[in-house]
């Protein structure tokens, strides 16, 4: 899969000049985890927390059906609210509110404010704009009265003793006695950032409650994602999405039950099995397999789907800290369930409209084909002998009956020579010729600085490296300069490493369960990281021959690094520099060898002080661009502190 650079119409390819090194043209992607609530408050555009009243004190401390919800009762309207979970919607989401409405009018008509029922506080207030559109539906089932009127408002609390603001409202009639979805569309008069969205029934009885959502209108191509965050990610120009993780996985620790199973993620939202999230909140999986799928196909990117294979994270109650790190694993006679389990993603992401779960794809909106090519299996396990063998019998299976799918292993947490995790990951790939291994790593600025991991790894070895999650340990502009010069150092090494993805992905303010995060938001925008700039750039010059003897950097030391990437497909040559030190240095560029050039040439250039980073209260560092008269030979000035990039057309 390859697509064009930086909007530039794929035209007949150039051939490659001598001297280059043919290299991966999917290099760059992105790895999406549930992690610091980037789903459910984040990425995911549903605007009512706890919207299935799932939420549990198995989850967090102190949760339960009624988080994020409160009683509403304007009017001081009388009634009570009770969580039940007898005759639910589906067995997967058991859980609802019914609401008992006892008085609602006969005391103190607050000013037009009244009716009994509930108030949802959203994901730190509801973010909504004038004149957008925002579709409400819940499901209602009508036990005991007549027919009922309910008024679904947004408004924005004034404080105590004061009427609330109005924003907007509609007005719904509920009669039936079994579970009905309802809908209307709610368009704000005003823009507010701290809106609540709230359900009052302004007839006594009795009345169930579940599955309350708002969306806006306007989401990512349509599809239920956040618009701005999804941006953010395509303009990465990422070649693949990695997903659900990440420890959420393998469940993180609670036990099988835990695990994360795709299939309970791409029915109807209603049906779906909410999750206990391994970072300690809740996983609602309206974000499920389908809207990962759908997200890769509007954006352009691979699937590369991770499933569990029936071992536990080594960190299981509190593993990472013990001597011996406990693994729990499923009996090699239940193997077959979680092998069956790929066999049907296969067929659900891959099968036509005829097939079983190529008609649950189909009924749910997409009857064409996903075209998955990448599967993984595991994630950073440890590489113990129970995990070899259930990842042998699963890679085996799969393998037989779909040559066609490239299968991603694992070669644990801490991915560097010498740690037992890396070698025996390492010894199982070779003798399985696994096509690609996926290592992780997380540390300091100076190990990117410094290390050169790559030049090492054989050129004769089957398996090639997908370096799946890694950043540098802060996320100032040093961090990012220092992961760009190893980036550069991983694309002299493109034969060997073909797919890298920085992790992780999102986090939401106030909710960060990890640091540093490429991207960091809030309800009412995001805020790129420099490294979020550093993977830009790379993202945007994907290619497929290297060229490593076209620039030479003056006094060169480890903190210069430089490459020259040709994309024949899209007739782009980029120049990529890096100078992470104090020094201004200057590099001789001599691009003879190339043919056609085009006049004129964009310069970016990401620079300033080394401590500078961005953050939700300033954010100093972007990229700035120039164009240039292009020349085939040139000296180029680098400042000190500073990530240079050159693009021209052939």
């Amino acid at each position: 899969m390859m697509t064009a650079a930086l909007g530039v119409s794929a035209q007949k390819a150039v051939n490659p000049p001598a001297g280059g090194k043919a290299i991966s043209d999917e290099l760059i992607g992105i790895f999406f985890e549930d992690i610091s609530s980037a789903a459910d408050g984040g990425l995911y555009a549903e605007l009512v927390q706890n919207g299935s009243f799932e939420y549990s004190p198995v989850e967090r401390d102190g949760w339960g059906p009624g988080t994020a919800w409160r009683m509403a009762r304007p009017g001081h309207s009388l009634g009570n609210l009770e969580p039940r979970m007898d005759n639910a919607i589906h067995p997967n989401n058991p859980t609802y509110m019914r609401l008992h409405i006892e008085r609602v009018k006969e005391y103190y008509d607050y000013k037009g404010w009244k009716g009994f029922g509930l108030q949802n506080d959203g994901f730190d207030g509801f973010s909504v704009k004038a004149g957008a559109k925002y579709d409400f539906s819940a499901f209602f089932r009508n036990v005991k009265g007549g027919q009922k009127q309910v008024r679904v408002v947004l408004a924005e609390p004034q404080g105590w003793g004061k009427d609330p603001k109005l924003l907007a409202e509609a007005t719904l009639e509920v009669g039936d006695q079994s579970w009905k979805k309802y809908a209307c569309v709610l368009t704000p008069a005003e823009e507010s950032k701290k809106a609540v969205l709230q359900i009052l029934v302004l007839n006594q009885g009795v009345m169930d409650v579940d599955m309350v959502s708002l969306m806006p209108e306007d989401t990512y191509k349509g599809h239920g994602l956040r618009k701005d965050l999804a941006q953010a990610l395509a303009d990465l120009n990422p070649k693949f999405l990695r997903f659900p993780g990440g420890c959420v996985v393998h469940g993180g620790g609670d036990g099988f039950w835990n695990t994360y199973r795709w299939k309970t993620t791409v029915g109807p939202k209603e049906q779906r099995r909410a999750l206990k999230n391994t970072w300690g909140y809740h996983q609602s999986m309206g974000l499920g397999y389908y809207e990962y799928f759908q997200l890769c196909e509007d954006i352009g990117m691979e699937p590369l789907p991770i499933l569990p294979c029936g071992v536990s994270c080594q960190g299981t109650n509190g593993g990472w800290g013990m001597k011996d790190q406990a693994q729990d694993v499923v009996p090699m006679s239940e193997m077959d369930e979680w092998v069956q389990d790929a066999l049907d993603l296969i067929e659900w992401a891959n099968g036509d409209a005829t097939t079983k779960w190529g008609k649950v794809r189909a009924e749910a909106g997409h009857p064409k084909p996903f075209g998955l090519k990448y599967l993984g299996i595991g994630n950073e396990e440890r590489i113990s002998p129970e995990f070899a063998e259930r990842f042998k019998y699963m890679y085996e299976k799969v393998t037989k009956a779909h040559p066609e799918i490239i299968i991603v292993g694992t070669a644990g947490p801490g991915s560097h020579p010498g740690n037992p995790d890396y070698e025996n990951g390492w010894k199982l790939a070779d003798e399985l010729g696994m096509p690609i291994m996926d290592e992780h790593y997380y540390e300091p600025r100076d190990y990117f600085l410094k290390s050169r991991q790559y030049d090492k790894y054989p050129r004769d070895r089957k398996t090639k490296v997908y370096l799946g999650e890694y950043a540098a340990k802060d996320k100032k502009l040093i961090d990012a300069l220092a992961e760009g010069l190893y980036l550069l150092h991983v694309e002299r090494n493109a034969d060997v490493v073909v797919m890298t993805s920085y992790a992780p992905l999102f986090a939401r303010k106030n909710a960060t369960n990890w640091n540093p995060d490429l991207i960091y938001f809030d309800n009412e925008r995001p805020y790129l990281t420099c490294s979020y700039y550093i993977q830009q750039m790379f993202g945007q010059s994907s290619g497929n021959y290297y060229y490593g003897d076209c620039v030479k950097i003056n006094d060169q030391t480890d903190l210069q690094e430089q490459s020259v990437i040709l994309n024949t497909k899209t007739r782009q040559l980029f120049v990529k520099l890096c100078n992470a030190s104090a020094d201004a240095k200057t590099a001789s560029i001599d691009l003879s060898r190339f043919k056609g050039l085009k006049k004129v040439m964009k310069k970016t250039v990401l620079s300033g002080q080394p401590e500078d980073e961005n953050n939700f209260e300033k954010q100093p560092i972007a990229p700035k661009t120039e164009t240039l008269k292009t020349k085939k030979k040139m000296n180029l000035d680098l400042a000190p502190y500073s990530f240079v990039m050159l693009q021209v057309s052939l």
